[in-house]
Order: C-alpha cells, then structure tokens, then sequence
C-alpha cells in the first residue's frame, strides 16, 4: 500500500546535515597509499595491562548489566582520579555517570537540561555534533566564532553579547576540537564569572585534557564556585587511546546527575562491562603509558606546525588536543577544494575547516596522532600541492 505521507522521518531529523567529517573519509575509503590526517583519534594501541583486565573480566564471566550510573568501583577510581589530576571533588555515588563515548555524555546531558526554544551558547570552531545534539533535544545553538587572530580563543564580550534570558549554558570544549587551542586559568575564570553573573550552566568538554603540552591543565569544575554550575564531559578515548572502548563519563551536581541518570537508563541502560573494567585498570596504572604518548604528540605537534609555516601554510601553536589547524587561504582555495584536490592529487586525507563551523573556512584540519615518518611524507605532499597549484 503506498504511504499519502511525504516521508516518515521527522523534519528535525531529515534537516540535519551529514557529518561533513564522515564524506572525506568515505572518498578516501578505497583509494590507494592515501595518509590520512584526519581520523581524531590515538594511532596507539590501548596498552596490553589494560585489554587484558577486559579479557579477565570475560573469563571470569563478569558479563552482565552493571548499574546504570557504572560500576561503583570505576567511579570510585574516577573519582579519585578528578582530584588527584584536577583537583575537583566528585561523589561516585550521585555525581558520576559512566557512558557510551563522551558523546553520549553530551546528548545526555543536553536532553536533560533543555526545554524547547532554550539557548545553548556553541563556541566554534567546535566539534560537529555539538549543534546537532543542541537542536535533537530541543534546544537553540547559538554559534560564536573563535577567531584566528585571537589563536582561536573565544573573548569573554564575544560571549557577553549574545546572552539572553533564553540563554541555558555555554558549551566549550578546551583543549579544543578541531583547533588544539587550550584556555588558560585566567581565561576560563573569565569565563566563569559571566557563567555566575547571568545564572548560566557550562557544559565543558575535557575529553582531550591529558593531552596538554605548554602548561598545566586547569578543569573548570575546579574553579572557584564552578563545581555546582558545570557539567564536566570526559572520558577514556583519546588519552587513554581507547576509542574503540566507547566509554566515557560525566561529572554534574546531584540534582543534574540523578536527573540525567533517567535518561541515560532509558536510552543505554549501562556501558559495556568489560570495557568499565578496562578502564578501571587505565586508571590505576595506565599513566605511565599516557605521559609516553603525550611526549609523542608535543613532538609531532613541533613538527607539524613548524612544517606548515615553512611551507607557507599559517598555523598558530596549538596548546593541547593532537589537531593542526593550518590557514590555506593563501591557496586561493575553499576549505572544500584544498581538501578534495589535496586527496586526488596527492593521497592526502584532511578535514576542510568549515564542517566544524563558518570562522574554520579557509583552514583545514590535520591530526598528528600518527607516525612522524607518515606526517613527513604528508608535508611533503601537501607542499608538492601546494608549489604546483
């Protein structure tokens, strides 16, 4: 029988727009000797102590649901590892939710903090999903750009004048994705002062936190009076090189926690449990692994940056996160053909800019999590690209 409706997807859903970042990894699917700097994540493997304490919680037959909120032995080991790194205080029982990849943390956590038509302040350039999950749970993104000649850092009247009484959270990701820019203390305190000002929550995403280089990592959550109005989004993927895991938490005050809590159990019931003992044990003894890769990528970032600015490409020096965010404007090109043209010509896979927001035109985004001997043939490329343009 042929359905009388145009479609059966909703228009909320059916006017989202693909992930921009997925489209140049399915062109370069097949191709051949291509290098690609556009995954976002580890190219380390998750150490062996750690995959095989996942492998002994199979043998022992540890395969059942855990409780909602995780395994009260992995927050417990969260916990305590928010204050021994951060200095922030959680408690495992009421302000700790463990969930599928960071990401669900931040669908969660908009979902229960949004009433429709309320506004989420988005700081870009920003990770993809940030807009869309806003927009899914009902919520009004209110995109303010970065900019270059600030090295990428929002400015506290940029965020000042677009406050309405509409206005729920700011939303930031520091160390940040796509651009590697990290907020200092005295900016996110900045920061937090209009937070308190204006009543407004922050939802910060840290996933990228232990993967700083020039200065010590200061959490929001830790600053003066901020613990109560954050809602801190973290996780193992990309410190603790377990993408595939998909396991990542979420920290708030009791009353936003137990209310996520709701629906975390409705829509995911628990995180896998074999991956929670896996990261149980990344928290007791991987850090030794984490400071070797984070030595790793201050090197890599070296190279990188130092590279593009040779070869004519402006790249500002990124504090954190393992992302290079080049200015191509010189090229005359769009974000889009810089990208395109670089993976046809020269089998080099990067990340136009603008997906990640209109202030990321004329740049592109490059991850240096692999090796330095494939990041010295892609410069070589890119600078092959570039001098016969």
């Amino acid at each position: 029988m042929k359905s009388t409706k145009n479609t059966y997807v909703s228009k909320l859903v059916n006017d989202l727009k693909p992930s921009g970042i997925r489209r140049f990894f399915d062109l370069a699917a097949g191709m051949e000797g291509v290098i690609s700097l556009g995954v976002g994540e580890p190219d380390f493997v998750t150490p062996w102590h750690v995959r095989e304490s996942a492998i002994s919680s199979l043998e022992r037959g540890f395969t059942s649901y855990t409780p909602n909120a995780g395994l009260l032995e992995l927050r417990e080991e969260i916990a305590n590892y928010m204050y021994n790194e951060f200095n922030v205080q959680y408690s495992p029982k009421d302000e700790i939710i463990v969930t599928v990849g960071a990401s669900s943390a931040i669908d969660i956590a908009m979902r229960t903090i949004l009433d429709p038509g309320d506004e989420v302040i988005v700081v870009e350039p920003c990770f993809v999903s940030y807009v869309p999950m806003v927009e899914l749970a009902g919520g009004v993104a209110v995109q303010v750009q970065a900019l270059k000649e600030n090295d990428f850092k929002i400015l506290p009247d940029q965020l000042e004048a677009v406050i309405t009484d509409k206005t729920k959270a700011i939303m930031l990701c520091s160390p940040n994705n796509p651009t590697g820019t990290m907020l200092s203390k005295h900016e996110l305190e900045e920061i937090a002062l209009l937070a308190q000002k204006y009543d407004l929550l922050i939802v910060a995403d840290e996933i990228y936190a232990e993967l700083s280089y020039d200065e010590d990592y200061t959490s929001m959550a830790a600053l003066e009076g901020m613990k109560e109005r954050t809602i801190l989004v973290s996780g193992f993927s990309k410190g603790f090189a377990m993408t595939g895991w998909r396991l990542g938490f979420v920290c708030s005050p009791p009353e936003i926690s137990n209310a996520m809590l709701k629906v975390h159990q409705y829509s995911l019931m628990c995180a896998s449990t074999m991956a929670q003992y896996a990261a149980i044990e990344a928290l007791r003894n991987g850090r030794p692994e984490v400071d070797e890769m984070v030595k790793s990528y201050r090197r890599r970032r070296n190279y990188i940056v130092s590279s593009f600015n040779e070869i004519g490409l402006e790249c500002h020096n990124p504090g954190g996160a393992f992302y290079a965010f080049p200015s191509i404007k010189s090229t005359g090109l769009s974000s889009q053909e810089f990208a395109e043209q670089l993976l046809m010509k020269e089998g080099v896979a990067v990340v136009p800019g603008d997906v990640f927001g209109a202030s990321g035109e004329g740049h592109i985004r490059c991850s240096y999590a692999t090796s330095l001997e494939q990041l010295q043939e892609a410069v070589k490329r890119i600078k092959h690209f570039i001098d016969n343009l």
